[in-house]
C-alpha cells in the first residue's frame, strides 16, 4: 500500500487522499441528510428518544454497509460506459472525480439547510451523468460514449417508480390495519393519546413495531447508499491509481483459475449460439496482433479479448506477478468482456444458457467488482458518524409538513415497513434507489389512506426538489468538469 505512493508521486498522492476524503465527507452528508428520514416517524411518534434513535440508527447503518454487499456500488461505477473507463487517461479521471463530488456535496447541504427531503441517490447519478456527459462534449463523442445510455434508464426507472410504490403501498397497508386492529390507541396520534390516556408512548406492541422497522429502514439504507459510496471510492482508486486497484490484488491462484474458466465456459457458450448472436459478435474477425492493447469495445473485439484475457490469466498464478500495464489491461478485458455477455443475455438463448451465463459471469468478474475492506469500512464510519449529527431539519419535514395533520402510530408503521422492505428488494437486486422518496412517498400514501389530506406547499417542494435535482446536478457537475478542463487539463 505504501509502495503506491512512492510510484504515484507526491502531488498525485496527495490529489488521491483528498478525493477518498471528499467521498468519506459525502457519505458523511449523506448520513445526515438521508437518514433523518429513517429515524422521522420513530422519533415523531415517540417511540423512541431522538438521541436514542439517532445512536441507534447509526449503528444499523454502520452493519448495513458492512454486509450490503456491492451489486449497488459496481451499477454506480457502470454508469459511465465500458470505452469511457476504458480510455480516459488519469487527469480527465482526477478532474471528473472532483467535479462530480463538488456537485454532489453542494447539492446534498444546499437542501440539508433548507429542510429539504431531497435525494442523494438523484444528486450522485445526476452528478455523475453530467461529467460523463461533459467528457463525450469535449472529446466530441456522442452521448452514448459519456454516459451508459441503457444502466442510466434501468436506474431512472428504479427512481422513479419505487416512491409510486411506496405511496400505494403504505396506504394500503394503513388500510389492512385499520381494518385488521380496530383499537383506536394506534391510530392516534402522540398529542391525540396524551389528551386520552396521559401519555405519549405508542402502545407496546406499537412502539416494539416502529422501533424495529426504523432500525430495519436504517439497515436497509446502508445497504443501499453505502453502496453508491464504495462505488464512489472504487471509482477513484480505479481512475486515479489503475495499477493497484483495477484489480484484486489479494486474489490467490484459485481465483485467478476461477476468472479462466469463467472466460472459457462463456466462450463455449458463444460458440454453441453462433447463429444467435452473429449481431452481437463478430466470429469471423481476423484476430488481432500480440502486444496490442484494448482502447475500444466492438464486436470485433470480443473474441479476440477472450482469447487475450485466456493467454494474461495461464501466464500466471497472482496479479502481483503482472506488470502494472497487464493489470490494468486485464482490467479492461474483464470489463469488455462482461460488456459483451450482458448484450448476449438479454438475446432469446435456451434457458440454461442463459442461467449458466448470468453464473459464469459472476466468476469472471469477480477479481474486478470488488472492494478491500479498509473501504468498506471507511464508508461504514462516516455513514454512521454522519446519522448522529444533523437531522432534526428532515425530521421535522417529514414528520409534520407533509400531512396537514399529526402522524399517528399506524401512520409511521405503515411507512416505515413499507420503506424498509422496498429498499431492501432494491439492495438484493442491486439497484440504487432513494430511502428520501421511497419513506416521504410512503407518509404521504398513509396520508391520503387516512383521509388526513396533504400540505400543498410541502409536497410541491418536495417535487420541484425531485424534479430539479438531476438536471441542476447534471449542469453543474459537467460545468466545473468543462471549467477543470479547460484550466487544467
Amino acid at each position: 500500500m505504501l509502495a503506491m505512493f512512492s510510484d504515484l508521486g507526491l502531488w498525485w498522492s496527495i490529489g488521491l487522499v483528498l478525493a477518498v476524503f471528499f467521498v468519506l465527507a459525502y457519505e458523511f452528508i449523506n448520513g445526515f441528510h438521508d437518514t433523518a428520514n429513517a429515524v422521522a416517524t420513530v422519533i415523531y411518534t415517540k417511540a423512541m428518544p431522538a438521541h436514542l434513535a439517532v445512536v441507534a440508527s447509526g449503528i444499523f447503518n454502520f452493519f448495513g454497509v458492512m454486509l450490503g454487499g456491492l451489486g449497488v456500488a459496481y451499477a454506480i461505477v457502470h454508469l459511465l460506459p465500458i470505452d469511457l473507463l476504458l480510455g480516459m487517461d488519469s487527469t480527465q479521471g482526477l478532474i471528473m472525480v472532483f467535479s462530480l463530488l463538488l456537485s454532489a456535496i453542494v447539492w446534498n447541504l444546499g437542501t440539508w439547510f433548507f429542510g429539504i427531503p431531497a435525494s442523494s441517490s438523484h444528486t450522485l447519478i445526476g452528478s455523475i451523468l453530467g461529467v460523463g456527459g461533459a467528457y463525450a462534449w469535449i472529446s466530441d463523442k456522442s452521448v452514448t460514449q459519456g454516459i451508459n445510455v441503457g444502466k442510466a434508464i434501468d436506474i431512472m426507472l428504479s427512481l422513479i417508480i419505487s416512491p409510486t410504490i411506496g405511496f400505494i403501498l403504505a396506504a394500503l397497508l394503513l388500510l389492512v390495519m385499520k381494518r385488521v386492529w380496530t383499537s383506536n390507541k394506534i391510530h392516534k396520534t402522540p398529542e391525540e393519546r396524551q389528551l386520552v390516556d396521559g401519555k405519549k408512548h405508542p402502545p407496546f406492541w406499537a412502539r416494539l413495531t416502529l422501533v424495529a422497522s426504523a432500525m430495519g429502514v436504517s439497515f436497509v439504507h446502508g445497504s443501499n447508499d453505502g453502496q453508491k459510496g464504495i462505488g464512489l471510492v472504487m471509482l477513484v482508486l480505479i481512475c486515479m491509481a489503475p495499477a493497484y486497484f483495477s484489480l484484486d490484488m489479494s486474489s490467490r491462484a484459485y481465483e485467478l483459475d476461477r476468472t479462466q474458466d469463467a472466460n472459457q465456459r462463456i466462450m463455449e457458450i458463444y460458440q454453441r449460439n453462433q447463429e444467435a448472436l452473429g449481431h452481437v459478435i463478430n466470429f469471423s474477425a481476423p484476430a488481432q496482433s500480440e502486444g496490442i492493447l484494448l482502447d475500444h469495445c466492438t464486436p470485433d473485439s470480443a473474441l479476440w479479448a477472450m482469447a487475450s484475457l485466456d493467454t494474461r490469466l495461464g501466464a500466471v498464478r497472482t496479479y502481483e506477478e503482472m506488470s502494472l500495464t497487464d493489470r490494468r489491461e486485464v482490467r479492461r478485458l474483464l470489463l469488455c468482456i462482461d460488456d459483451t455477455a450482458r448484450k448476449v443475455a438479454k438475446l432469446p438463448l435456451p434457458a440454461k444458457e442463459l442461467t449458466d451465463l448470468a453464473k459464469w459471469r459472476k466468476d469472471l468478474t469477480a477479481t474486478a467488482e470488488y472492494a478491500p475492506t479498509w473501504v468498506i469500512v471507511s464508508i461504514a464510519l462516516a455513514l454512521g458518524c454522519g446519522t448522529m449529527v444533523g437531522w432534526r431539519r428532515i425530521v421535522h419535514t417529514v414528520g409534520e409538513k407533509i400531512g396537514s395533520s399529526g402522524m399517528t402510530y399506524s401512520q409511521g408503521i405503515a411507512a416505515q415497513i413499507t420503506a424498509a422492505s422496498a429498499i431492501g428488494v432494491a439492495s438484493v437486486t442491486g439497484m440504487p434507489v432513494s430511502t428520501t422518496h421511497i419513506l416521504s412517498s410512503a407518509v404521504a400514501g398513509t396520508m391520503v389512506a387516512n383521509k388526513s389530506g396533504l400540505q400543498s406547499q410541502t409536497i410541491k417542494t418536495i417535487l420541484m426538489a425531485w424534479a430539479l435535482t438531476l438536471p441542476l446536478t447534471m449542469l453543474l457537475s459537467g460545468g466545473l468538469f468543462i471549467i477543470s478542463h479547460t484550466l487544467f487539463g
